[in-house]
């Protein structure tokens, strides 16, 4: 039976009823033979055979960008079927093998990036015919086991995985290019760094006042000052401004949807981004994801409706400064805004892989109390993502179109950070935002205690009727946990504060009223509409916590000088609050003598603690060198990262200190780091 094609080279299609019947009679013939997604090969002009859409698509592309003249035999639609089964059957127009790996790779990009009308369809990738161009080409004549953009991204890929620099992946460019003159690759790493951009997501540039008072976005992106200092918006020089526009600060955006939908992208981590459904524990006493603890599950029983799509994406975020220069003589700080994604199972969420970047929030200063204006990009897509959702496709389930929907469970970070996110503040006599406005605290020698802590114990625990802390017993139960209900009636009370740190606006000082308690102003995050609700907000990091723990303990039993916590003042403290007589300064003529304490080493037990250090061998991967941190003198240890200090608080030191103090500090260390160890 001879077929019509005839209808394929008509050119004005829009008012051919020949075009429109032969069409329709290509898709009933194509029909039979999509794939089990519903999915067959689009022989329009703009995709020619390359890419897979569904009939619907089909339909929509032929009609609108024709179909293609040199494909005469219908292979992959129904005609010649047995001849297009076959293995010799090379992929029409390509010179290369009929199945680059890279296809699926774009194949995923674009069918999950394209927007989805109501008919289904998905509007034309201009913007990846370069994609196509390089995929379809062969690297050398005769060469078919790599396409010219599969070798492109297998080199970039090494570049970045050995840390090649830009040049000498320039000089490498040229020396292939002298060996194989016909090979068909870019020119320098500015060529291919362009062309694998198509395939990223890329970011926004948003120019920020001077004075971080505001962002140069939304309703005022196009203003040539700040709205609140009124200073402008470019570098001057003399009063002037540069020949080019170049301005103060620029933050770099990266959104959040698409990023969310690439997740969706693939039938691997699509599957992956449901976990947290069927990976709940069995056991309620044992916690090995989030979605086991009590914080997720009051969420979910707040918010049902989030909750009956379990492909709706739940995130913590976190987010601290560092010195981008790695030279701690130079003062810069640039503050990341890093998500991660908690359906996925605990051995992935936490993957640099799976980490979304989300902000890159420019120094030199830190944000400080600015963090508010530079969250709010990132605050603002969430509250559309948690209103509204976004379309996206789930190669999980058939490519199928679902609305997807995100919401912000908690943040992570150190102490200091948690204050500028929450906006409690963590110092003075209310600095704990759990016990809040009964925070029991003191002042001391410099500085600000905090006591109190025993009323967290079990009431029958030995040390309530201890006296060595402070000559009393202490029966009081632990103060009362403010709810969402009290934290909102506080807030209520805090005055607005302009933004920015100019001198005559938001950079003056003022003082809280006794309303206020400890806080400064009330958080961004308030405007999620689900966030006075969350139970747990903010969570601390467990790592700098441990860290901030092991050098003040290591500095302590070592008796260094510089982080030691038995001091001088320490010492006249105890002297004030009339406790520890034993620990007492005391003068021997014209000298203050420090009694030695028994939770110091001796010097000779600190020189055996250190080769201690030294001497224990880890296996593979477990730990880092110690030894090397141990000074050559057997005298201190130095320079520890968290890890080091990890291992040192669950491994090494409750071994260590059993010979080298008393019991009763050996005890008390063993305990301390034993709940280390069974709880983190």
């Amino acid at each position: 039976m001879t077929i019509d094609k005839s209808w394929t080279q008509i050119r004005k299609r829009s008012n051919s009823t020949v075009f429109w019947q032969g069409l329709q009679s290509f898709l009933q013939m194509a029909k039979p033979h999509v794939n089990d997604r519903g999915f067959i090969r689009c022989p329009c002009n703009r995709c020619i055979n390359n890419a897979q859409h569904q009939l619907e698509v089909l339909e929509t592309h032929i009609h609108r960008f024709g179909f293609m003249s040199d494909y005469n035999e219908w292979i992959y639609h129904g005609e010649n079927v047995y001849v297009a089964s076959s293995s010799n059957v090379p992929h029409p127009n390509s010179g290369v093998h009929d199945r680059d790996e890279m296809f699926e790779v774009l194949e995923d990009i674009i069918s999950n990036d394209a927007e989805v009308d109501h008919l289904g369809s998905q509007s034309s990738n201009v913007q990846y015919d370069d994609l196509f161009t390089a995929l379809n080409s062969e690297l050398y004549p005769g060469v078919s086991s790599f396409s010219s953009l599969n070798f492109l991204v297998k080199l970039m890929h090494l570049k970045v995985m050995n840390k090649w620099t830009n040049k000498s992946f320039d000089e490498l460019l040229k020396l292939l290019k002298l060996a194989f003159p016909k090979m068909d690759l870019v020119e320098s790493h500015y060529e291919a760094k362009k062309m694998m951009t198509k395939m990223s997501l890329g970011y926004q540039s948003i120019h920020v006042c001077k004075n971080d008072c505001a962002l140069f976005w939304n309703e005022n992106s196009m203003s040539e000052t700040c709205p609140v200092c009124f200073e402008s918006r470019w570098k001057m020089q003399a009063g002037r401004r540069t020949g080019k526009n170049v301005p103060h600060k620029v933050l770099r955006y990266f959104p959040l949807a698409p990023r969310l939908k690439r997740l969706f992208a693939t039938s691997k981590t699509a599957k992956l981004m449901r976990w947290h459904q069927a990976g709940k524990s069995t056991d309620d006493n044992v916690m090995r994801h989030p979605v086991d603890g009590r914080a997720w599950k009051d969420f979910d029983s707040k918010h049902t409706e989030f909750t009956d799509d379990v492909r709706n994406v739940r995130l913590g975020l976190a987010a601290d400064g560092f010195n981008p220069f790695n030279n701690m003589s130079i003062s810069y700080s640039m503050w990341p805004v890093v998500l991660t994604t908690y359906n996925l199972p605990p051995w992935l969420c936490m993957k640099p892989e799976y980490l979304i970047l989300s902000l890159l929030i420019p120094g030199p200063q830190s944000p400080g109390k600015d963090m508010d204006v530079f969250l709010r990009p990132l605050i603002e897509e969430l509250k559309e993502l948690w209103e509204n959702g976004i379309d996206t496709r789930d190669a999980g389930n058939d490519r199928k179109v679902f609305k997807m929907r995100a919401a912000l469970l908690w943040t992570v970070n150190d102490f200091p950070a948690r204050s500028s996110l929450s906006w409690w503040s963590g110092q003075g006599y209310k600095a704990c935002p759990t016990c809040n406005e009964n925070t029991p605290s003191m002042r001391v020698i410099g500085k600000t205690a905090y006591f109190g802590h025993r009323s967290f114990l079990p009431s029958t625990h030995r040390w309530r009727s201890n006296l060595d802390f402070d000559g009393r017993t202490d029966r009081k139960r632990p103060p009362r946990r403010s709810s969402s209900v009290d934290i909102m009636d506080q807030l209520r009370r805090v005055k607005t504060t302009i933004p920015g740190k100019h001198p005559n606006y938001g950079g003056v000082k003022r003082k809280r009223g006794d309303d206020e308690l400890n806080w400064r102003k009330k958080s961004i995050f308030y405007e999620l509409p689900y966030w006075a609700e969350i139970e747990l907000k903010h969570n601390l990091d467990v790592m700098h916590i441990e860290k901030n723990i092991c050098d003040s303990l290591l500095g302590t039993l070592m008796g260094d000088p510089h982080k030691s916590k038995d001091t001088n003042n320490a010492r006249c403290d105890l002297q004030n609050l009339g406790i520890r007589s034993e620990l007492h300064l005391y003068e021997d003529g014209n000298k203050l003598m420090k009694p030695a304490a028994e939770y110091t080493f001796s010097e000779a037990n600190r020189r055996k603690f250190c080769r201690f250090v030294r001497s224990v061998k880890f296996p593979d991967g477990f730990a880092a060198n110690l030894w090397k941190n141990v000074a050559q003198n057997d005298s201190r240890i130095v320079e520890l990262k968290s890890h080091d200090c990890h291992v040192i608080m669950q491994r090494l030191l409750p071994v260590g200190c059993r010979s080298l103090v008393n019991k009763t500090v050996s005890s008390t260390i063993i305990e301390l780091c034993d709940s280390f160890l069974h709880n983190y």
